[in-house]
């Protein structure tokens, strides 16, 4: 049974003015994401600004959204290292807590081989019972997996399940599921191409359009699923501006400025990630509002 079917947010880590996590309007942004239709929320991954959150308030960050989620959708923590061992300590800490699942980006900046990257991920998932989703983003690790090695582990190992692909390379994702051979639950890394990646026999999406539009996010998702490709390719292409634009500059400095433009104040970001530069930040609003997200 796969963790989860359909749209699961990769959601920010709101902060304080002071630059400390703010755990009351985390609770608040889960909420928003559970009334609106969000299938899944993945905590602590790229858009949660995961690399410069301490190993404390990583961990913290993890179990407040397993207690506060409460079983109403599934939670998928972000526990990916460049070390081995790190990825270990923290996949253990997060499984313990009741996570559904866990999502483990490519070991980053010491880019291993692909020998090493099948070590890495058997390691990590011998020390834990939660479910693996592997985590493919290549431009901005350095390292990426390939489809023989993506199919080797979902074949070999029990608890390796899902791919997020966020390679942009469809022919690439086309191969691995092709090696795959029905081994693999498929989520799109781009929500740029949501649509295609569900056509490859994707079954969702982990998003960062889901911040500011969850409902259409997961209508997306839901739609195709049910045969309404139709359907879900008019919201995927009604996206595509906004989508840009929430990538306008590195995530996620667009999509904390576009939820603070609706007024939900998830706070500054992290240096060394610093605040839109005008242009964009219009850019961005006009978006929106073409969207139809009501901006505060």
């Amino acid at each position: 049974m796969a963790i989860f079917k359909g749209a699961g947010v990769a959601i920010v880590t709101p902060m304080l003015p002071t630059g400390e996590v703010n755990y009351d309007k985390l609770d608040e942004i889960l909420e928003f994401q559970i009334k609106n239709g969000t299938d899944a929320v993945i905590i602590c991954g790229t858009t949660g600004e995961s690399s410069t959150l301490s190993h404390g308030e990583h961990l913290k960050a993890i179990k407040f959204t397993i207690d506060r989620v409460a079983k109403r959708i599934p939670v998928i923590a972000g526990t990916g290292s460049n070390s081995t061992e790190t990825a270990i300590q923290m996949s253990k800490e997060a499984d313990s807590y009741g996570a559904d699942g866990l999502l483990l980006v490519t070991p980053y900046y010491n880019k291993a081989t692909q020998k090493g990257l099948i070590t890495h991920y058997s390691a990590v998932a011998k020390e834990v019972s939660a479910p693996i989703i592997m985590y493919n983003v290549p431009s901005r690790t350095g390292c990426n997996i390939q489809p023989e090695t993506v199919a080797y582990l979902v074949k070999n190992v029990d608890n390796i399940v899902g791919l997020k692909a966020a390679s942009g390379n469809i022919s690439q994702i086309a191969k691995t599921m092709s090696l795959a051979d029905g081994d693999l639950e498929l989520y799109s890394g781009n929500d740029d191409q949501v649509v295609p990646i569900l056509a490859l026999g994707g079954i969702g999406v982990i998003s960062v359009l889901s911040n500011v539009a969850p409902r259409e996010t997961h209508d997306m998702v839901a739609k195709f699923l049910a045969g309404d490709v139709k359907g879900s390719c008019e919201i995927q292409l009604k996206a595509i501006d906004l989508v840009e634009a929430l990538f306008c500059e590195v995530n996620p400095i667009p999509v904390k400025a576009a939820l603070n433009l609706m007024g939900m104040e998830v706070g500054p970001l992290r240096l060394p990630l610093t605040e839109m530069e005008p242009a964009n930040l219009e850019r961005l609003r006009k978006a929106m509002i073409d969207f139809g997200i009501k901006l505060a």
